[in-house]
C-alpha cells in the first residue's frame, strides 16, 4: 500500500504564509500526479492545485495566483506554498496521490488530512 505524510497545516492571520508538504512511499511503481484538495465545513471537497510527474500543475480558480505546487526530484514529495491566505481558504487539506502500485493497480490515495486556519 501507499502512505502519504501531511505536515505543515496550523494557524495563520489573513495575508500571511504557509506551507504545506506530503510525502508519499510505499508500494509504488509509478506516482502519476500528487495535489491537494480541500474540504471546508459545510461544503464539497474542492481541487486546490495538483502536479503530474511531467511537472504539469492544475489550479483551483480560488487559489490561482496566491498558491504554488511544487515536487522535488524524485516526485514523491509535493509542495504546496500558500500566499495571502485567506479567510475563505481556512479547511482541511488533504493530499493525494494518483499511483500505479508494483501490483500494476492504479488507484487514488489520500491522507489524513491537515487543518489550515486563516484567522482575520
Amino acid at each position: 500500500q501507499v502512505q502519504l505524510v501531511e505536515s505543515g497545516g496550523g494557524l495563520v492571520q489573513v495575508g500571511g504564509s504557509l506551507r504545506l508538504s506530503c510525502a508519499a512511499s510505499g508500494s509504488i511503481f509509478r506516482l502519476y500526479a500528487m495535489g491537494w484538495y480541500r474540504q471546508a465545513p459545510g461544503k464539497q471537497r474542492e481541487l486546490v492545485a495538483s502536479i503530474t510527474d511531467a511537472h504539469i500543475s492544475n489550479y483551483g480558480d480560488s487559489v490561482k495566483g496566491r498558491f504554488t505546487i511544487s515536487s522535488d526530484n524524485a516526485k514523491t514529495t509535493v509542495y504546496l506554498q500558500m500566499n495571502s491566505l485567506k479567510s475563505e481558504d481556512t479547511a482541511v487539506y488533504y493530499c493525494y496521490a494518483d499511483v500505479l502500485l508494483r501490483s500494476m493497480v492504479r488507484r487514488d490515495h489520500w491522507g489524513q488530512g491537515t487543518q489550515v486556519t486563516v484567522s482575520s
